[in-house]
């Protein structure tokens, strides 16, 4: 049986992406991650900006139905496991904090490509889904992962750690553009810390 907290989380996320199909994209311009900048831009357009709730809510909007269902795939295969050990409290703190975390780091990004000229909003869930990666490596180092792309089995700490890597080296060099590496490892980052305190500071509901 499913945990709740990611069974909620699925729904919500299908439920929204059939919203934005049926409504052509008009929650985009209010609810997606848009960089800190004033309304009007260096042309003198109106443009949307940044408001405080889009560091939540960008993480229930996704592009495109393989960008959704990728997201959902790695929420429901990482994030069961982690509530279950964790329980639903601590999953519902952990995956929001990394979600908003991520939002942070790619809000610096975005905003100063906005002071280049350059103005797009994030959305989508993988700021959250990389920071239950990161939870799911350090907690099971050891169990074996098979790869759809290539083929082989790793180690799940190698898994996150090459991940990790890949992610660092595309958003420092450019590559695969439209993608928004800054926020994975962002929410990778905010994950680690919450996780290291916990460490230290165990939470009363785990």
């Amino acid at each position: 049986m499913m945990p709740p907290v990611v069974s909620l989380l699925l729904m919500s996320n299908v439920a929204i992406f059939l919203l934005e199909m049926a409504t052509g994209g008009a929650l985009i311009l209010p609810f997606a991650l848009w960089p800190a900048v004033p309304e009007m831009s260096l042309t003198g357009v109106p443009q949307p900006h940044f408001q405080w709730w889009q560091l939540v809510t960008y993480a229930f909007l996704h592009g495109s139905l393989l960008h959704l269902a990728l997201n959902m795939y790695a929420l429901w295969l990482f994030g069961s496991r982690m509530e279950l050990v964790w329980g639903s409290r601590a999953f519902t703190l952990y995956y929001f904090v990394c979600v908003v975390g991520a939002g942070l780091v790619q809000l610096v990004v975005t905003t100063e490509a906005a002071r280049a000229g350059s103005i797009y909003p994030t959305i989508g869930a993988s700021g959250g889904v990389y920071g239950i990666l990161l939870a799911f490596g350090m907690t099971f180092p050891n169990e074996r992962l098979l790869l759809l792309f290539p083929p082989i089995v790793l180690k799940a700490k190698w898994f996150v750690l090459i991940f990790g890597g890949i992610e660092l080296w595309a958003g420092v060099t450019g590559t695969q553009a439209g993608v928004a590496h800054f926020a994975h490892l962002g929410g990778m980052l905010f994950g680690f810390i919450l996780i290291m305190y916990w460490r230290r500071h165990p939470p009363a509901y785990f």
